[in-house]
């Protein structure tokens, strides 16, 4: 079953806020000497102004059908070079080593436990060139935030209720349909953990996607870490 289905027929409206990391993926893209894949791409919001702007292909793989239909749909309309596929992020394969791979809006805390974040970035890993980037962005995990708004109903960007629990380090969203999908937060620490285990190193971490230094007030962590070689 595509969990996500409910919500694609609304994603427009939902990612709409979200539009100051489209030109920190673009330059990161940019300086990529070689391919450039997205992992949980949805309808291509972020694939598609990268693929323009380097004037190269971008492969996107999401495991969702239904955003994928919608991503070919925006693909077709805007004339992209955008190459959409099926897979798990927790098991693809690409048939040449990428320059950058990354994740935008936080798609990675999709991934639930701490061994299968190991396993995509263990594949991120293999499937990087010498030298190549990964690049993802996940919020830092605020109780006070998470106190204030558990149970309640959120207007904006569509109308959902938050559930927050922390000890699963699980956040529910449910949308007025009953659908519902879950993000599981991690720390610092635990990001810095799978990066070490997957052989990657920290090139940068960021407390905003303007490249602010990352402090005790960041909101969001902005990550990219390189393979060595």
């Amino acid at each position: 079953m595509d969990v996500y289905a409910p919500f694609a027929a609304v994603y427009e409206d939902w990612s709409a806020p979200m539009t100051e990391d489209v030109p920190h993926y673009v330059a990161l893209a940019r300086e990529a000497d070689g391919p450039v894949v997205e992992l949980a791409v949805g309808t291509a919001r972020v694939a598609i102004p990268v693929s323009e702007v380097i004037g190269r292909r971008v492969i996107g793989i999401d495991v969702s059908p239904a955003m994928l239909e919608k991503g070919r749909r925006a693909v077709g309309e805007a004339g992209a070079d955008v190459e959409l596929r099926e897979g798990d992020m927790r098991d693809f394969e690409l048939e040449e080593p990428a320059a950058l791979i990354y994740i935008p809006y936080r798609s990675f805390l999709h991934v639930p436990t701490w061994a299968d974040r190991r396993r995509v970035m263990e594949r991120v890993a293999a499937s990087l060139r010498p030298g190549g980037r990964f690049a993802w962005n996940a919020f830092v995990f605020d109780h006070h935030i998470a106190h204030r708004l558990d149970g309640t109903r959120q207007e904006e960007p569509v109308p959902h209720k938050l559930r927050y629990v922390p000890a699963e380090n699980r956040t529910d969203i449910t949308l007025d349909s009953g659908a519902t999908i879950s993000l599981w937060w991690a720390t610092k620490n635990e990001w810095l953990g799978l990066i070490d285990v997957a052989g990657l190193e920290v090139e940068a971490l960021y407390g905003g996607f303007d490249r602010r230094p990352f402090d005790e007030t960041s909101t969001e962590y902005v990550w990219v870490a390189r393979k060595p070689g």
